[in-house]
This record gives structure tokens, sequence and C-alpha cells, in this order.
């Protein structure tokens, strides 16, 4: 089985070249796409080998980065494709896990909260927690999915999963927006525990996410316009999304 692993960054000298470091152990093929970072992030990847870097001239967004690396794991032809974070939050080490779990699904994405780890970690800060529940509870009612952490980023995709998903949703909210096309298209999906960290409780979404309420709102926008966009789709009124008697 033919995998790539990729890893999109936007400003992130400080954990870079040690995540870097870490996932060579475990995958030979690595993409890294660079999200228009203005730190010394494109000169760290400057001098890495036997490395593939998309670069965006300007900060698009965390969907805009995976967008571009499903068009590159499906235009070199990967069996799977693998994306994790960089900040710290995802251990390479657990890339074997998705791959063996991969054999009989189409798309295995990690969950922090499927089980718990014997492992060091600052709390969970307590609106991303809630509001993880609730749009995760949320999802599996409208879906009929029975997921645990909708917003986790270590995933592993089939080709076939990449074929068939159309992301356009370039911000936080991109994994919403998988998770509907997903269901439409009857993906298999699995989750696999992995640990829950957190290392910098002030990291930031950025501008008016940082606000919990809006930042609930958006992903319900998200989810309602992904929904939308099916036609034949079993739409109802998603949870909280529309005001009652809006539906189409």
């Amino acid at each position: 089985m033919r995998f790539l692993t990729a890893i999109p960054v936007y400003n992130e000298e400080r954990h870079l070249e040690k995540v870097l470091d870490e996932v060579r152990r475990y995958s030979p093929h690595i993409l890294v796409i660079d999200d228009g970072s203005t730190d010394r992030t494109p000169k760290i990847l400057a001098k890495q080998k036997d490395l593939r870097v998309v670069t965006h001239a300007k900060n698009r967004g965390y969907g805009a980065a995976l967008m571009s690396a499903f068009d590159y794991a499906l235009r070199h032809a990967y069996d799977v494709l693998v994306t994790m974070d960089c900040d710290g939050q995802h251990e390479p080490a657990r890339i074997p896990v998705l791959l063996e779990a991969i054999h009989d699904a189409d798309i295995v994405s990690g969950s922090r909260y499927l089980r718990d780890f014997r492992q060091f970690t600052l709390p969970t800060p307590h609106d991303r927690r809630q509001i993880n529940q609730i749009i995760t509870s949320e999802l599996n009612q409208t879906l009929g999915l029975s997921l645990t952490d909708a917003f986790c980023g270590f995933k592993a995709y089939r080709r076939k999963a990449l074929a068939q998903v159309c992301i356009s949703e370039t911000g936080w909210g991109m994994p919403l927006q998988l998770w509907v096309q997903a269901a439409q298209a009857g993906l298999r999906i699995k989750e696999v525990g992995v640990p829950r960290i957190y290392l910098d409780p002030k990291r930031a979404f950025g501008g008016v996410l940082d606000d919990a309420e809006k930042r609930l709102a958006y992903y319900r926008g998200v989810i309602a316009d992904a929904l939308a966009a099916h036609a034949g789709f079993d739409w109802e009124c998603f949870v909280g999304a529309l005001p009652r008697g809006s539906c189409p």
C-alpha cells in the first residue's frame, strides 16, 4: 500500500522540525502544505530533504490546505492519504494504527474521546470540548453516524474516498462538510482512539472564531450548507442551524 502523509502548516516554526523528524520514522512519503506562513517555516522547509512542499502564497485556511493535499494525493496516485496537524497534538507513532484500521474502511478518523490514554496533557479548553460534543451529536443525529470526535484532523483516506468528496470549505469547518459528503456517498467510516494532547491552551482560531458562540454558529452553517448542496439528501431541519419553520 503506497501512502502519503500530508501536514498542513501555518507559522509552525516551533514544532515543524521535531514533527518532521518523527514522521519520517513512519512515512516514506511526506507532503507539507505551507499555507502562507510568515514566520521561519518557509526557511525551515527549504532546508529539508526528501520532502514534497505545496506553498500557498497567502494564508487560505485549514480546509484549503487539505484541499491541496487531496489534490496532490489523487494526482500522484497514492492508495491512501494520511493527514495530521503540526502543533504537537498528533503523535506520528499512531500513523501505523490508522493504516491498519483502513483495511475495511474508506475513512479512518482519530478520536480523542473514544478512550482515555495515560498521557500528560493540559486540560482540553472547555469551549472546544463543549462545541465538539454539540456538533458531533448533531452530526450523528442528522446523518445517522456514530462519531465521537467530529473535528480530529488525524485521518487516513482511501483514494476512493478522496475521489468521491468535493471539498470547498476553506476554513476550520472543512471536516464537517467532509462528514456530510462521506455520509451521502455511503463511505465506510471508522474511528480509532488517539491521545488527547493539548500543549498550548492559548492557541487561538483567529478572528471571529475566537468567540465560542460565533464559532458554533459557523460550524452549524457549514453543515447546513453541505446538506443543502446535496439534492436527494433526506433533508430535515438541522438542529439549531436554521430558525424554526425555515426548512426548504
